[in-house]
């Protein structure tokens, strides 16, 4: 793996093709989000339900108070990798700590948090926090549904059916996730339907149906775009690119998840394989000090404790202003001018806030100008993975990055070449790749 090289980028020519080589769509996706997991398997993994528990006054701490469903005669090791997971899962539901008091009134909220496995598999936290019906003032709880499969639309669906379901009964909540559970997930585009019954309403069909766009499954650009204007988009994009350190900040946990897993999406078909938390712990806030490559949101109430912390470089965003509180400085100049500007005219071509658009047409929008980008800068990149004879490939760096006409786009490509993401995409496309005839 190689570190991101933080150079300045020099002059700003117009970027081209590779000479005679037409742009492709890159191939060998590296660890792809397990929301293009194939269908067939489990909805989720869990449910479980966090309740904040009084330990001393004024105090709580959100501890797990249902588990479905519960597993039996697992092994040492799954039984170890289970209770690490139960045992981060509240933190991840009330990462607010300790700053909690019964209330009347609770507007629920929606989030999502990512746990990474020690072999590099992920599992998704879909979370409604919500205020239990009853009189007079009590704690918020949070469902959550753990899950491998990354589809945020649609297990916010399911977790309006949970909580309409925790409003009569928590008794009614177990048939529903009984038939989830036993329901395959559907394959993209298609549906599936659950048969559910709620007393005094009946048996209710309730159809699921997974977006066409398997990468696109987890993400609203529509959040990123109602709060960042597409320049600033354009930097934080620029240093993600180059993996660096990017925090953000907002008030709501839904703004902080759902405005990251965008910008992480907007790397496709490259991934993001650093630290990435899209809401931190109050008790990980320390994390802004790694020095290596992060993404995490922060809570805008820690504003100043995170500025106190002895942090290298980073871009800090604040997504409830619109504005970065901390840059680099060099942001502006890391992607090649004209390419730059390409993507600038297609983020303002559309007026992305008139609802006339839909969800899945701004997402495919949007997708689509960074995907040509990389379509254009590295589409040409099988052209320089050297097959021998084994059938082992090769990656020629030295002659793929001299294959472009323009400065701007070399310069850009010798730093781009040195990140994680791009090694982790050469290496895949390197075991994957069959070598075309006569090559080798």
């Amino acid at each position: 793996c190689f570190g991101c090289f933080f150079l300045s980028a020099e002059g700003k020519d117009e970027a081209s093709a590779a000479e005679n080589t037409p742009p492709q769509m890159p191939q060998g996706k590296v660890g792809e989000r397990s929301s293009i997991l194939c269908s067939g398997q489990f909805f989720f993994e869990y449910l479980v339900v966090v309740s904040l528990k009084k330990v001393s006054e004024g105090r709580y701490e959100p501890r797990i108070s249902y588990q479905f469903p519960k597993r039996e005669n697992l092994l040492k090791g799954q039984r170890e990798e289970e209770e690490r997971l139960l045992k981060a899962i509240p933190l991840f539901c009330f990462p607010d700590g300790n700053n909690w008091a019964p209330v009347t009134e609770f507007t629920s909220e929606t989030f999502s948090f990512v746990l990474t496995n020690v072999d590099g598999s992920r599992k998704i936290g879909y979370c409604r926090r919500l205020l239990p019906s009853g009189r007079g003032v009590r704690l918020p709880e949070v469902f959550c549904i753990i899950s491998c499969l990354g589809c945020f639309g649609l297990f916010s669906k399911i977790l309006d059916e949970v909580e309409k379901r925790r409003q009569i009964s928590m008794a009614v909540i177990y048939p529903f996730m009984q038939g989830l559970r036993e329901s395959p997930f559907p394959a993209p585009g298609k549906s599936v339907t659950i048969k559910s019954f709620i007393p005094e309403s009946g048996t209710e069909l309730i159809e699921l149906t997974r977006p066409v766009d398997a990468h696109l499954e987890h993400v609203e650009f529509q959040a990123l775009l109602q709060r960042l204007s597409p320049p600033l988009i354009l930097h934080i994009f620029a240093s993600a690119v180059l993996e660096r350190r990017l925090i953000f900040l907002a008030q709501e946990l839904s703004v902080l998840s759902q405005c990251i897993h965008a910008v992480a999406a907007l790397l496709y078909p490259f991934t993001w394989a650093h630290t990435y938390i899209p809401v931190v712990p109050e008790c990980l806030l320390d994390t802004v000090c790694c020095p290596t490559p992060f993404m995490v949101g922060i809570q805008l109430r820690h504003l100043e404790r995170v500025l106190e912390q002895p942090m290298e470089e980073a871009l800090m965003v604040d997504l409830c202003q619109g504005k970065i509180i901390r840059a680099v400085g060099d942001e502006e100049q890391i992607l090649p001018l004209k390419l730059q500007n390409e993507m600038l005219m297609a983020l303002t071509k559309h007026n992305y806030n008139n609802n006339v658009l839909t969800s899945e047409q701004v997402n495919a929008l949007v997708s689509e100008a960074f995907v040509q980008f990389f379509v254009r800068l590295v589409g040409h990149y099988p052209a320089h993975i050297k097959w021998g004879r084994g059938g082992s490939g090769a990656f020629q760096e030295r002659s793929f990055c001299k294959a472009l006409s323009s400065k701007s786009c070399r310069r850009f490509l010798k730093r781009f070449v040195r990140t994680n993401m791009f090694s982790l995409f050469i290496e895949e496309a390197e075991r994957s790749r069959i070598p075309p005839e006569g090559n080798g």
